[in-house]
């Protein structure tokens, strides 16, 4: 395999990478240790594949503030040959060795560029307000830009977190919780159960809770199962991308409640009623959002008659919400961090 090759293959797992960049700083830090330490074969991944993790980590926290949520099964997959596997990780050490951490820089210099597309994107919440933000706007920036395209999928959650967390909280939804009186007796039996999970007792048998709708947060990016969930039973899905049968699948199949909402691009709608309809599926979903709802919500949120008084909240969260989805990177710390390593001194037609 020549070096264009090995090349191509890095940038594929560069480009399919969300915004974070997870397996890229954990090749970047892999061919580190080589090139440093020297305790490590590239063609042995047992040297590395665990240890790596932690190496990336270190990196992550520094300039994420976080790690990788995702299973230790789908980290691995960076190994696999479709991949970054150690024939193709032994050539990119041999050329690293020989031009002192040029794969290396080459990553880190993604890894500015990404964030710093993502830096106007995040820049758009702060510099607009309920007056002229506009949904469709926000959304094609990350449509549009290649780098942010991969992770439009949790801007897509938190818009709709953002927009429905605020109604619902507007509309001061409560939530009753009561047990049959004529269960009492079960009820004293598991007396400590019961205030434990259900917070009731023999002497308080109903109790009443806000509504709240919740995101499940960081997700395995190989996840396809529940976004959201409320403590009223729903059970929300975001789909922006295609569905196909086997997702609808995953969707029905690895969420329990009892009514979902799917929410989906104008296109994608009858598909997935078709495909809900030929499982039989389709009593489970409540119903169906399409972009064109989000975005006549939103409108109406934050320039209809009650925008005085959800509008800025709305805004509020979506922006609290994308500033801990998307921590912003200290430009300033990570260029420091650049020239300790002499990265900003390598150059390569190469690896430009």
């Amino acid at each position: 395999m020549n070096k264009i090759a090995v090349k191509q293959a890095l940038d594929k797992v560069i480009d399919k990478a969300r915004v974070h960049l997870y397996k890229p700083i954990q090749i970047a830090e892999i061919l580190y240790r080589d090139r440093i330490e020297q305790d490590i074969t590239l063609s042995d991944s047992t040297t590395y594949r665990t240890k790596s993790k932690k190496w990336r980590d270190v990196i992550c926290i520094q300039f994420l503030g976080r790690t990788s949520t995702s299973s230790a099964r789908y980290q691995d997959e960076i190994f696999n040959d479709n991949a970054i596997p150690p024939v193709i990780l032994e050539i990119l050490g041999k050329e690293n060795r020989a031009e002192n951490g040029i794969v290396e820089a080459y990553i880190y210099r993604k890894f500015l560029q990404r964030f710093s597309q993502m830096t106007t994107g995040l820049d758009y919440c702060v510099t607009h307000d309920k007056s002229d933000f506009k949904l469709d706007e926000f959304l094609a920036m990350f449509w549009h830009e290649a780098g942010l395209r991969r992770s439009i999928d949790k801007v897509y959650e938190i818009i709709v977190y953002a927009l429905f967390a605020v109604l619902v909280e507007a509309l001061e939804v409560s939530v009753a919780v009561s047990m049959n009186p004529d269960k009492t007796d079960i009820l004293k039996e598991f007396a400590d159960f019961a205030k434990s999970v259900i917070q009731l007792t023999p002497e308080q048998t109903t109790i009443n809770l806000k509504a709240r709708i919740n995101r499940v947060g960081v997700t395995n990016a190989a996840d396809r199962g529940l976004d959201m969930w409320a403590n009223f039973g729903l059970a929300i899905q975001i789909k922006h991308l295609s569905l196909t049968e086997e997702l609808a699948e995953n969707i029905v199949s690895s969420v329990s409640a009892d009514r979902i909402v799917i929410v989906c691009k104008d296109t994608e709608q009858k598909i997935i009623v078709s495909l809900l309809n030929q499982m039989g599926w389709k009593s489970k979903i409540q119903s169906i959002v399409t972009e064109s709802d989000l975005l006549r919500w939103y409108e109406k949120a934050l320039r209809g008659k009650f925008s005085e008084s959800i509008g800025d909240a709305v805004l509020k969260k979506l922006s609290d919400e994308i500033q801990v989805e998307f921590p912003t990177t200290d430009k300033k710390e990570f260029l420091q961090f650049i020239e300790k390593r002499g990265y900003h001194e390598l150059k390569s037609p190469d690896w430009t």
